[in-house]
């Protein structure tokens, strides 16, 4: 296929470089970019140098709907919203990796991204594409919206006790924590070495853009499910999120029998690792990969359950489920691509 990136001077279009790069489907790569064109993608990613060929190119979209068959939005919040209909105008499939496509009602997305919605009609084209939740309607899709880096992480550990209507509606504490990788390349204040060394932090407390996609999902899966509280914090580390789920059950269970609903559930889900009783994930045992691995635990004193669920905020938070969408999408085998053991240490 012919495969364009929008956005390839970015944390995500790198990590779209670096996993497709031995994709066997993939044969023609495009790079395009608002502000360095005729650079080459070497002078602005030096760890692509004899990697990749490529010269970045000024993103037109009716360029880009000739010259590919299937492009990786992976832009800033806005550029998606405006451009989408015109990518997609002759038949070239897309994946967005902004935000601008995941929320329903665009008054909603207005509100929380301070920004102009898309157009209803290219909102309603998008499938959601959690992709161990949606394989059905991701086979057949032309626009997908890809999850974010936070929900991903959520809605996986949460997906099978809401799916099955076994939490208290209203009682749902998401306590997350993520690398500085996840606010992107340009510099800022909030992510300054001398701000995150030795230091952790809570930002955007009660108001993350994330919340409403995260609520957005579960309320498709479980309608009775009410607002949740969704906290997140810095930590002084490039990659990974680590999200701690705090629900209450509606029935007892025992730490056997949550263990055995998660390993029902994603016993055909490749990326999906479900931890051994007593033994919970870290962040670096995923890094680098696009696996999601879920740690569980029952507290028969208070009847809550406790689901720890960590990723690779840029693989399966973003370019990776991208890559996995983009298999389902063709009728590939997921994990094309995609079957990196994670670095470590």
């Amino acid at each position: 296929m012919r495969i364009g990136i929008v956005g390839a001077t970015g944390y995500g279009g790198a990590e779209l470089l670096r996993l497709l790069k031995n994709h066997p489907k993939v044969k023609d790569i495009h790079l395009y970019t608002s502000s360095k064109d005729g650079v080459h993608i070497s002078d602005s990613y030096p760890h692509l140098t004899d990697v990749y060929n490529l010269t970045l190119k000024a993103f037109d979209a009716d360029v880009v709907s000739q010259e590919t068959d299937l492009v990786f939005m992976a832009t800033p919040p806005g550029v998606s919203a405006e451009s989408t209909d015109q990518v997609a105008k002759n038949g070239t499939k897309v994946i967005d990796l902004s935000g601008d496509l995941r929320l329903e009602d665009p008054a909603i997305y207005e509100r929380w991204y301070k920004r102009k919605a898309a157009d209803q009609k290219t909102i309603d084209l998008a499938i959601y594409g959690l992709n161990e939740w949606a394989k059905e309607e991701v086979q057949s899709a032309a626009i997908i919206a890809n999850p974010g880096c936070y929900p991903t992480a959520a809605l996986l550990g949460l997906a099978p006790l809401v799916q099955k209507d076994l939490v208290v509606h209203d009682s749902i504490i998401i306590d997350a924590k993520t690398g500085t990788s996840g606010a992107g390349r340009s510099t800022s204040s909030a992510t300054h070495f001398s701000e995150m060394s030795e230091n952790f932090k809570i930002y955007q407390v009660n108001s993350h853009k994330h919340t409403p996609e995260i609520e957005q999902q579960l309320k498709r899966w479980n309608e009775g499910i009410g607002a949740i509280t969704f906290q997140t914090h810095l930590v002084p580390m490039v990659r990974g999120i680590m999200t701690t789920m705090y629900v209450q059950l509606n029935e007892s269970f025992s730490q056997e029998q949550l263990h055995q609903l998660y390993n029902d559930v994603y016993k055909d889900s490749p990326f999906v690792r479900i931890r051994k009783e007593n033994h919970y994930p870290a962040t670096r045992e995923v890094y680098g990969s696009n696996y999601c691995d879920i740690g569980l635990s029952y507290d028969e004193r208070t009847g809550r359950a406790t689901i720890v669920s960590v990723i690779d905020n840029m693989v399966k938070g973003a370019a990776g489920q991208a890559i996995q969408n983009m298999n389902v999408m063709n009728g590939w085998d997921e994990s094309t691509g995609l079957d990196v053991v994670p670095v470590y240490p």
